[in-house]
């Protein structure tokens, strides 16, 4: 999981470099120097061994000089981080330990209980047959060690945390909310109070008709009393923002541990 997250900072950060590259390319050669000088403040053109003084007339020439600094600056940054990241993904070794919460794995009658919840009430109501969403079962590509086979590799992690931390949960359970039947994609029962939580995850905030739709779907909810923060849990993606699991680590234990 974690090297997943690392390969997409990775593409994220290489991304930014050559957009900065980019950037850099029409602006003029050379640093800029600022010296203080009494009371005043002089611009220096430094190019070659040679150092000119730039006027104030030419104030526009010194705004790009101290553009070119600034990009310079953020892209000897990220190059060491794109260097850092090359290294641990050359030398990153798969971890099989999740794989042995895996339904099929031999080790994960042994496991179970650890994971599953302990309170009885809780544990059926997580077990127990319940309608499910029919729809595009194409999409459903992502086995997870709760048994759930789900959309996304945020909806796995999603899952991971909860089934790991012994929260009762079901992955796309019918609600019906008046005339309206949708599938959230966490129903979420607190392993405390028995409270039901909805867990929405928006992954393609930056696609104008899904943002929309999401919009739409928030609406439907508050107008039925399942409101953000309160009983509704909801988290957003896009393809330069991905959803990481400190914060679902966080939204886990604030909610529910």
């Amino acid at each position: 999981m974690i090297q997943e997250l690392i390969a997409k900072e990775y593409q994220r950060i290489n991304s930014e470099i050559i957009k900065i590259e980019q950037q850099l390319n029409p602006l003029p050669t050379g640093t800029l120097q600022c010296i203080q000088d009494g009371k005043y403040l002089r611009w220096y053109h430094c190019k070659k061994g040679i150092r000119k003084y730039i006027p104030k007339k030419k104030r526009q020439f010194a705004e790009q000089l101290a553009l070119r600094k600034y990009f310079t600056n953020q892209l000897s940054i990220l190059k060491h981080e794109k260097s850092a990241l090359e290294f641990y993904l050359r030398h990153h070794k798969a971890n099989p330990t999740p794989e042995m919460l895996n339904i099929e794995s031999p080790y994960f009658d042994l496991l179970k209980s650890y994971f599953i919840p302990t309170h009885d009430h809780f544990r059926q109501w997580m077990q127990e047959a319940y309608p499910k969403n029919e729809t595009y079962p194409e999409q459903l590509i992502y086995k997870s060690s709760s048994g759930n086979v789900v959309r996304s590799k945020s909806e796995l992690m999603i899952d991971m945390f909860l089934y790991m931390n012994k929260i009762p949960f079901r992955y796309e359970c019918l609600l019906q909310i008046g005339d309206i039947a949708i599938f959230p994609d966490f129903t979420i029962m607190h392993p405390t109070t028995g409270k039901i939580y909805y867990w929405e995850h928006f992954g393609m905030m930056d696609v104008s008709n899904y943002c929309k739709n999401a919009c739409s779907k928030i609406e439907l909810y508050c107008s039925h009393n399942i409101i953000p923060s309160i009983n509704l849990i909801m988290t957003f993606e896009t393809k330069e923002h991905p959803l990481n699991t400190a914060l679902i680590e966080k939204i886990v234990t604030d909610y529910f541990l």
